[in-house]
């Protein structure tokens, strides 16, 4: 009898101290995985650098002030150089631990891996704006306007503020690859429905260190306006040459000179860094807050960046701003699931994502205008911001618009 006392009472006591155990894992909440592979190396790490430290900062505090509860975000990072096979290789991984929405960074393995993301269901927010990753996906969600947008309402500008009855002559200064090429066909659409520019010439820049010839060229033609929709290294580099070359307008279309313009990832501080004072007078479009703006949302970036530890040309990029705002997304359908009472998985929050849109669209504090998602359109902030570089930093043109012509394309 007494050994049958001592046996339950050691039964009792493995199972008062299974209780304690889990009573204290769930107490500390559920763990939701996210992944993001980028490229802090390597190409472009320019941009990914910076945004890395968006991401990982947002969800840390995410984490520290609770946002979720109990709950917290585990976002593993990796480098992938801007290589596919790393991108691919790191995202595989991150399936294997489980995640539940994923952060991808290039337009090159955006497309290489879109067939992976239908497959598996899961959302995918890219820091890739290329139009070309929505055409036959469902699951690829843009953060902000595509390139093509951009692109586009930089064109309507230069409809909208020449000076003259002739039609203006631009020319394309495009990125030789998928991101760059892009934008001209829906260019060229827009044309065809009435936009009141004339594309002299494209150029798909190399690795040229001398672009007086190039500009030489456009000259002749006739050409006063150059759009560019790459990354800001070439640009600086024809921005100086224009200059020693005499031929920036002081003006916006100043005749026999020619007026810079540029989309997405030609612009903000990282220009004006490399260009120096040749980038005065660029104008370039973004749907995020600069911090050269005193206002609440450019105050939380700074403040976040300080409670980190980063230095101030992290702290002020757009591209920290973009990966703020990327993890905000993705904690904010996170949040809607848990309110709606739905599990954090991957079904649900594609169903989230799909309803930020009328009064449940989401702002956030980076961008210019709300994140809206629908089934039929993924693409992110549809306004835009037209900046212009002065005295060495980026000051904003008017208020936020959205671009006439691709609403039509649409």
């Amino acid at each position: 009898m007494k050994s049958k006392k001592v046996l339950f009472l050691n039964a009792l006591l493995v199972l008062v101290i299974m209780f304690a155990f889990t009573a204290t894992v769930n107490a500390g909440g559920k763990v939701y995985k996210l992944g993001l592979s980028l490229a802090i190396t390597g190409p472009t790490s320019d941009a990914g650098n910076p945004y890395s430290k968006g991401v990982e900062d947002y969800f840390r505090f995410v984490n520290d002030t609770k946002i979720l509860g109990d709950d917290k975000i585990e976002c593993t990072i990796r480098d992938d150089q801007y290589k596919t096979d790393i991108t691919k290789r790191n995202f595989e991984e991150y399936l294997d631990m489980g995640i539940v929405l994923y952060l991808n960074y290039s337009t090159g393995s955006t497309l290489g891996l879109k067939r992976d993301f239908e497959e598996e269901k899961i959302p995918v927010i890219t820091a890739s704006f290329h139009r070309g990753n929505l055409v036959d996906s469902n699951y690829i969600f843009l953060p902000i306007a595509s390139y093509s947008e951009q692109t586009i309402a930089l064109a309507e500008y230069v409809a909208k503020n020449h000076k003259g009855t002739d039609t203006p002559k631009v020319a394309l200064f495009l990125h030789p690859s998928a991101f760059g090429r892009g934008p001209l066909s829906d260019v060229k659409k827009a044309i065809e429905l009435g936009l009141n520019i004339e594309i002299v010439e494209v150029v798909e820049h190399g690795k040229d260190l001398d672009n007086s010839a190039m500009l030489q060229r456009l000259q002749s033609k006739g050409v006063q306006y150059v759009i560019s929709q790459t990354i800001q290294s070439p640009v600086a580099t024809m921005l100086k040459d224009a200059q020693r070359l005499g031929v920036t307008a002081k003006s916006f279309g100043e005749k026999g000179k020619l007026t810079f313009l540029g989309a997405a990832y030609t612009g903000g501080a990282d220009l004006i860094a490399l260009a120096g004072d040749a980038a005065e007078g660029f104008l370039w479009t973004s749907s995020f807050n600069l911090t050269t703006e005193d206002n609440e949302g450019t105050k939380k970036q700074l403040a976040l960046a300080r409670r980190y530890g980063r230095d101030e040309k992290a702290a002020n990029s757009h591209n920290y701003a973009n990966g703020i705002q990327v993890a905000q997304i993705a904690t904010e359908a996170i949040l809607r699931a848990k309110k709606t009472g739905l599990d954090v998985n991957k079904a649900n929050l594609y169903k989230m994502l799909n309803g930020m849109n009328g009064k449940n669209s989401f702002n956030s504090y980076t961008a210019v205008g709300p994140v809206t998602y629908s089934p039929t359109d993924r693409a992110g902030v549809d306004f835009l911001q037209i900046y212009k570089a002065e005295g060495g930093v980026f000051k904003k043109v008017g208020t936020p618009m959205r671009s006439e012509f691709m609403r039509k394309i649409k």
